[in-house]
C-alpha cells in the first residue's frame, strides 16, 4: 500500500509555451486505481512512473496561454497533466470539453473516463440482454456503480459485491442494485454469492480480481461473458496472490473473459458521451462525487481511495 511518504509536494518553474502548446491551469484532477499500477516498475499497457516524475493522472482544466489555433484562453480541456498545478503541454494532448449544464468535475468522472469505462465494459464487451444477472465486483466505485445503473437501465438483474455495509446499502437504496452483498468481513462468500445469484451469472465486471473472481467464475453460466476491467486486489500485494485455476470452467461454460482499456473504443466516444448525457438528465444515472481539497491532499486521498473509505469517485480540487 502507497504510504504519504512515497510522494513529495514540489513547486518548479514552469517555461512559457512553444509553439503549438498551451498552458493550463488544473481545475480537477482525477484519482483512480489504475495509477497503483503505474506505480510499479514492470512491464504494462503503459509505462511506469519513475522515481522523481510527476505522478500520472487526468485533469481538468482551462487554456491560460495558448500558442495553437484550435484552442482558446478559457477553453475547458481534459489531458493527462499528472498531478500538478498547470503544465505547459502540447495542443495535442488535450481534448476540448463541453459539460453544458453539468459541473465541469463530470468530464473526469460519469462523463469521461469512468463513465465510458462502464459503458463499453459493459455494453460492447459483455453485451448484456434484458433479463440476465450481472454481478459486479467493487461495485461501489465510481466504474462499478456505473455499471450496475447501466445494467439496470437494459433490464438486467445487478448483483453487486462491496466491502462494508455501508456500500451495500448504498448500492441497493440508491443505486438501484437488486441485490448487494460484503466481502472479506462475513464469512462463507462464495456460499453467499451464490444464494444472491440462484440462476448463475451471465454477466460478471471485474474490478477487484482475487476471490471475488474465483467465485464469480464457479457460477458462471454457459456463454457468460466476463470484462476484466481492474484487479484492484491484488495492486498493494507483497507476493501475488495464488488462487484456484479456474480456465477448465471456462471451457465448460464455454465462457468468455476479456480484458479491455477505455481507448479501445475511442471512435466511439462522442456517441457513448451523448448517450450517458441523455440517461443522466433524465435522471436514470445517478453521480457521486468525493471531493478533496488542494494538491497537497493528494496522496492522502489516492490512499484513502485504494483503502475503500469513500464512496464515489475521488477528485482533487486544484483551484
Amino acid at each position: 500500500m502507497p504510504k504519504l511518504s512515497d510522494f513529495e509536494l514540489v513547486i518548479s518553474p514552469l517555461q512559457p509555451p512553444g509553439p503549438g502548446e498551451c498552458l493550463v491551469r488544473g481545475v480537477y484532477l482525477s484519482l483512480d486505481p489504475y495509477m497503483r499500477g503505474r506505480m510499479d516498475d514492470r512491464k504494462s499497457y503503459a509505462e511506469s512512473v519513475q522515481v522523481g516524475q510527476v505522478m500520472v493522472g487526468q485533469t481538468v482544466g482551462r487554456v491560460v496561454v495558448s500558442h495553437h489555433p484550435a484552442l482558446q484562453p478559457g477553453d475547458p480541456v481534459v489531458g493527462n497533466l499528472g498531478w500538478q498545478e498547470q503544465a505547459v503541454v502540447p495542443a495535442k494532448w488535450l481534448t476540448r470539453v463541453d459539460p453544458g449544464r453539468e459541473s465541469l468535475s463530470t468530464t473526469l468522472g460519469i462523463l469521461g473516463m469512468t463513465g465510458l469505462t462502464a459503458y463499453f465494459g459493459l455494453l460492447r464487451v459483455c453485451q448484456p440482454r434484458a433479463g440476465e444477472t450481472v454481478v459486479i465486483s467493487g461495485a461501489a466505485g465510481a466504474v462499478g456503480s456505473t455499471v450496475g445503473q447501466i445494467a439496470k437501465i437494459k433490464g438486467c438483474r445487478v448483483v453487486g459485491v462491496t466491502g462494508s455495509q455501508t456500500k451495500a446499502s448504498y448500492l441497493r437504496e440508491q443505486m438501484g442494485f437488486d441485490a448487494a452483498l460484503v466481502w472479506g468481513s462475513e464469512p462463507h462468500g462464495p456460499d453467499r454469492l451464490a444464494a444472491a445469484c440462484p440462476d448463475g451469472i451471465d454477466v460478471y465486471f471485474d474490478n477487484l480480481g482475487g476471490s471475488v473472481t474465483d467465485a464469480a467464475v464457479a457460477l458462471l453460466n454457459l456463454k457468460a461473458r466476463v470484462a476484466v476491467c481492474g484487479q484492484s486486489s491484488q495492486y498493494n500485494l507483497d507476493r501475488p496472490d495464488q488462487g484456484p485455476r479456474w480456465l477448465r470452467n471456462l471451457i465448460i461454460k464455454r465462457a468468455k473473459v476479456q480484458g479491455f482499456l477505455v481507448w479501445d473504443f475511442e471512435e466511439e466516444h462522442p456517441r457513448a458521451l451523448r448517450q450517458m448525457r441523455d440517461w443522466l438528465r433524465a435522471g436514470k444515472l445517478r453521480n457521486r462525487e468525493h471531493v478533496v481539497e488542494g494538491i497537497e491532499n493528494a496522496p492522502k486521498a489516492f490512499v484513502e481511495m485504494l483503502e475503500g473509505r469513500h464512496l464515489g469517485k475521488y477528485l482533487v480540487r486544484l483551484a
